[in-house]
């Protein structure tokens, strides 16, 4: 079972791989108001672009974010 989670806003679906990440931070600091580890769920695609996630996304070092 690998865990994953998804996010929608109907025009990008993010998944996250818990077991992939290596907590680098590199989303938080990227967009701070999509990605809030206090926060549940943690991810809010809503406050972001599609562009921006995708943009934010591809720069995830672990892969443990994609999107479709």
């Amino acid at each position: 079972m690998d865990n994953s989670k998804e996010y929608s806003n109907g025009d990008i679906t993010v998944v996250w791989k818990p077991k992939l990440c290596e907590h680098a931070w590199v989303c938080v600091k990227m967009l701070p108001k999509v990605y809030n580890p206090k926060e549940r769920p943690w991810i809010k695609v809503e406050n972001a672009t599609t562009e921006e996630l995708k943009n934010q996304i591809n720069q995830c070092p672990s892969g443990a974010l994609s999107y479709y």
